[in-house]
């Protein structure tokens, strides 16, 4: 499990989003709450697709695209099982939440 990075609102815009992500030179943004809960993750390709459409506006904001919502893996996840649950649903990557929904980290699959 790597650290969370860095945690934003959907509020965001997807531009500012790309900012953020570059800047730090991380492959991913949790999406939080106003009270802190992890409420999504998406990926700097997710973003960048997203940012090609046709339907793409500069005030489109993070909680108006599709991406990754959860469910996400728990704290007290088997590995197997987080594993087999990030497969069956095609992720690469997963946040992992605490019994009240903060994150904890990141789960990445191996390549």
């Amino acid at each position: 499990m790597d650290a969370p990075g860095p945690q934003v609102d959907g509020h965001m815009t997807v531009d500012v989003a790309l900012s953020v992500l570059l800047g730090a030179r991380v492959p991913h943004l949790l999406l939080q709450d106003d009270d802190g809960r992890c409420t999504g993750l998406v990926t700097l390709a997710q973003l960048s697709a997203y940012r090609g459409g046709s339907w793409y506006g500069d005030r489109t904001r993070l909680r108006d695209i599709p991406l990754d919502r959860g469910p996400f893996t728990s704290s007290g996840a088997e590995l197997g099982e987080a594993e087999a649950a990030m497969r069956g649903r095609a992720l690469d990557v997963s946040p992992v939440i605490d019994e009240h929904g903060y994150a904890l980290g990141v789960l990445a699959l191996p390549y």
